[in-house]
């Protein structure tokens, strides 16, 4: 927490929340703690303790005041609360294998062979895959990779080390930034899944794209977007995603894929009758 803390302080400007400055030098590139301190209604040592991790909790009411004047949209606002409830726990532990939930699979079942779509886990594992889903986003990935936890594919780890998953996007760039910010949004509700922390770890490593804007901090949740694809099959393909939350189980995501324009309806109705043979 004190780390998300420092890092939104920093972006915030005395100008921005109607401070004067007086011409004055700042040593700081944002507000110091002590004028975050003032504008929140808390005093400078209680807030330098919850930034240097030494207070133990923070209340709901304290939390809002540091969210409002850090100007944190809903999704960071929610992710601070995760990261202050989360602040006393220490430790890593290993999660048990994710399984999609019955009525998840018989959404994506129902949705036929027409409309890609991709049952997502916790962090980005490919649960389960419709035959044009899976031809769409991972052709050259066995089909049936989902049905062994061990092998499943991992599109987080797919989209910044695999180059034929690179190679498949048109507007990468944009998609990494907002897989980044989810795994970083997804991190701060499970702080000790050791799976989490090790395929985090293992892309940061490996990839510098990922490192570079896994320091940036930001956090955004992924529900719908655009994406551009350049199959190797179809050619260019634009769609739509959106993500459908199940109450059973909310960690798992269903994302379906629709057509932006005619071309690309066309080019997903080719997909689907080579993915059925």
């Amino acid at each position: 927490m004190g780390t998300f803390l420092k890092n939104r302080r920093d972006r915030v400007t005395p100008a921005d929340v109607g401070l004067r400055t007086y011409g004055t030098s700042r040593r700081v590139p944002g507000l110091r703690r002590e004028e975050l301190a003032q504008l929140a209604g808390v005093s400078a040592g209680y807030y330098t303790r919850l930034e240097q991790g030494q207070a133990e909790t923070a209340s709901e009411q304290v939390l809002g005041a540091l969210a409002r004047v850090l100007r944190l949209d809903a999704v960071e606002t929610v992710h601070l609360g995760n990261l202050a409830r989360q602040s006393g726990k220490s430790g890593l532990s290993e999660p048990p294998p994710e399984e999609a939930h019955p009525r998840v699979l018989a959404l994506l079942d129902s949705l036929g062979g027409t409309t890609p779509a991709v049952v997502l886990g916790r962090r980005g594992d490919v649960l389960a895959w419709n035959r044009t889903g899976h031809a769409l986003v991972a052709g050259h990935v066995p089909f049936d990779a989902p049905h062994d936890p061990a092998r499943r594919p991992s599109i987080p780890r797919m989209f910044f080390l695999d180059p034929l998953t690179r190679d498949l996007h048109r507007n990468w760039h944009e998609l990494a930034r907002i897989h980044v910010a989810y795994l970083r949004l997804t991190a701060g509700r499970y702080p000790t899944d050791a799976r989490l922390a090790a395929l985090i770890g293992e892309i940061t490593m490996r990839s510098d794209d990922f490192a570079t804007l896994w320091a940036t901090g930001d956090v955004a949740d992924c529900t719908v977007g655009a994406m551009r694809f350049q199959h190797s099959t179809v050619g260019a393909v634009n769609v739509s995603y959106q993500v459908w939350l199940q109450p059973d189980s909310p960690d798992h995501r269903l994302e379906v894929y629709t057509p932006d324009d005619p071309p690309s309806t066309d080019a997903l109705r080719i997909l689907a009758q080579q993915s059925q043979t």
